[in-house]
């Protein structure tokens, strides 16, 4: 469906601006309602600040929810730089080094195709990591996310509480785990307003 143009003289719209949700990359987010768009949600960057453009009739509660969704999928694709098996092991190197004290080596790390009901898994006895090329058009806090679930199996290999504790140390997880859950439950839904050309 194509996105609506970014202004409409006369389409009434009601302007609100509030601080970023956690991204560094915008100082401003501008939510504009319109009666007439009814159900398509986009969002653009203009200058220093997003904006989201949604249907008038939505609570605050979904507004707050699909401004979070916009700025994900924004954030998407301005990294959208398809990270390469090399670049993706150098990030998992980073990460470790940031988080496990250097402490998780893999031996390799790659993209795969064949992982569509997991996002990443790993086989510590011979140190390989694999995500799903599914996780390519995510946020890159996400990507981080599960490459240290996997790093974090090389050290601990079950998910007891010892692999959680882990894993506390990296402050987006939460969000991180949220935004994944999200993506599956959406797959499962009957229907939802549909994100138009951001």
């Amino acid at each position: 469906m194509p996105a609506d143009p970014p202004h409409r003289a006369a389409e009434p719209q009601r302007s609100t601006t509030s601080p970023p949700l956690g991204g560094p990359a915008t100082s401003a987010i501008e939510v504009r309602r319109s009666a007439r768009r009814r159900r398509t949600v986009s969002a653009y960057r203009e200058g220093d600040r997003t904006v989201v453009l949604i249907p008038a009739r939505m609570s605050e509660a979904e507004e707050q929810r699909w401004v979070t969704v916009m700025l994900d999928k924004l954030a998407a694709q301005e990294s959208r730089r398809r990270l390469g098996d090399a670049e993706l092991a150098e990030r998992a190197e980073r990460l470790s080094s940031q988080y496990f004290e250097g402490r998780a080596r893999p031996t390799s790390v790659r993209w795969v195709t064949n992982q569509n009901t997991r996002w990443g898994s790993c086989t510590p006895a011979e140190g390989s990591i694999r995500l799903s090329h599914r996780l390519r058009d995510m946020p890159e806090y996400v990507v981080d996310y599960v490459l240290l679930h996997e790093l974090a199996h090389l050290l601990v290999p079950g998910h007891g509480p010892r692999f959680w504790r882990l894993l506390e140390a990296y402050p987006r997880t939460e969000r991180a785990r949220g935004y994944l859950e999200g993506v599956a439950a959406a797959g499962r839904l009957p229907h939802q307003p549909e994100p138009s050309g951001a």
